[in-house]
């Protein structure tokens, strides 16, 4: 059988060449999605997002994503955030506050069991979560964990960490830069090299989300610093 034979049959991937039978959600970002295997954040599997430094804007990414999965009849859930979700930017962003789940273990073990199973039980579209570690079983874990629950996986980690192996199906990494729009490098995708950076301007499409400068002094009490 000839090479060129071979290169004409649908079931051989070509380097470069994204893949394309993947389930994904729209980042809400034209120019991202067009880099995303299947055109936006994987579902069934872990996301690694890196950055330098909390209140980059991490989650001002993720917003169209969660806005529209708010709207389906599963959870988002947050486990440990280092700061309580500000519920006014959130109603903003289009988020149905009514399937916001935040879970607040006490101990980093008992966050990272929470999480696998959250993305596990099939009941949560989405779980955000921010690990201080790079186990590779545990990551192994919240991957398999996250496509027997069919859920997207997010986990907000320090740049310190892109040099560690990960299962992850999609890495990337995020800077400011001088204008305020946030650089999206992505470090690994499915069926794809790295590729980026691409600039996103995401205070125009979300300026109603405005950042409470107070914080919260309860538990019931919803403080504003943003990642």
């Amino acid at each position: 059988m000839s090479l060129d034979h071979l290169l004409q049959r649908t079931d051989i991937w070509r380097g470069g060449q994204l893949a394309t039978a993947v389930s994904a959600v729209p980042s809400g970002y034209a120019e991202l999605d067009e880099l995303l295997p299947g055109g936006g954040w994987p579902r069934g599997a872990l996301t690694d997002i890196l950055m330098a430094r909390q209140g980059i804007g991490a989650l001002r990414l993720l917003m169209p994503a969660l806005s529209q999965l708010s709207h389906d009849d599963r959870w988002i859930c947050w486990v440990a955030p280092p700061h309580i979700p500000y519920a006014p930017a959130l109603m903003a962003a289009g988020i149905d506050l009514s399937r916001v789940l935040l879970v607040h273990p006490k101990a980093q073990q008992d966050a990272m069991w929470a999480v696998e199973q959250s993305l596990r039980s099939g009941n949560c579209s989405a779980v955000l979560a921010w690990p201080a570690f790079s186990d590779a079983g545990v990551l192994r874990r919240l991957q398999l964990a996250a496509e027997a629950g069919d859920a997207l996986g997010f986990l907000f980690r320090a740049q310190r960490f892109v040099d560690r192996p990960s299962p992850a199906a999609l890495r990337i990494q995020l800077d400011t830069q001088s204008d305020s729009r946030l650089s999206v490098s992505i470090l690994k995708r499915r069926g794809g090299w790295s590729a980026g950076p691409v600039q996103l301007d995401t205070t125009l499409q979300h300026g109603a989300l405005a950042l409470h400068s107070h914080s919260a002094t309860a538990a019931g009490c919803f403080q504003s610093r943003w990642q």
